[in-house]
């Protein structure tokens, strides 16, 4: 009896987690979900934002280099603005984890040697220019300035340090990325970027 028993709660238990499988839609459809409007079912699709700019018009032809030189070195630097905001928001994950800490120094520690030998090469070989749209792009990307990030990583003595350095070739971590005023023009190339357009 109990071996019957058994058997029976075995079979039942595969039957019910088969039933978890997910159906398959005939005919290559979609799951839509619906809002209720006034009594009346209403399909709810949610799209991404799209913008549409006019078509880009120069006044001159050294504007138009100046411009082809913006786009030129964005497209280049994008992609690390891109990784870096993935990366800190993988490591922010993970020192939330952590509770000691020495283990969160020594994690930090591990992580910044890491993307030492990922990207050093990389990241000397960019321009000037190519430097400051980088730490602009990275404003644009976390939501947090260079200045921020270094402080809330490395501390505020390190953020200093870098500041200063930095103020030596000109530049300022502490500068926000402003989307439509100074930096408005590397906005719409961006979004052209993103559409494709570029």
């Amino acid at each position: 009896m109990y071996r019957l028993i058994t058997i029976v709660i075995f079979v039942l238990s595969l039957a019910i987690a088969n039933a978890q499988t997910p159906i398959p839609i005939p005919n290559g459809g979609y799951v839509v979900y619906f809002k209720m409007i006034d009594n009346d079912t209403v399909p709810f699709i949610p799209l991404p934002t799209v913008n549409i700019l006019p078509p880009k018009t120069f006044a001159s032809a050294k504007e138009e280099i100046r411009y082809k030189k913006l786009v030129r070195n964005l497209k280049k630097v994008l992609p690390y603005a891109k990784i870096a905001n993935t990366r800190l928001y993988i490591i922010s994950q993970n020192l939330n984890k952590l509770d000691d800490p020495k283990l969160k120094k020594y994690y930090l520690k591990l992580e910044e040697e890491k993307l030492k030998l990922e990207f050093k090469d990389d990241i000397t070989n960019l321009t000037m220019t190519q430097g400051r749209l980088l730490i602009k792009l990275i404003d644009r990307e976390t939501g947090e300035t260079s200045y921020e990030l270094i402080k809330e990583l490395r501390g505020s003595f390190s953020a200093f340090l870098y500041q200063g350095i930095a103020k030596l070739f000109g530049e300022n971590l502490k500068e926000n990325y402003d989307a439509k005023g100074e930096d408005k023009l590397i906005e719409e190339i961006l979004i052209r970027i993103e559409n494709g357009e570029l």
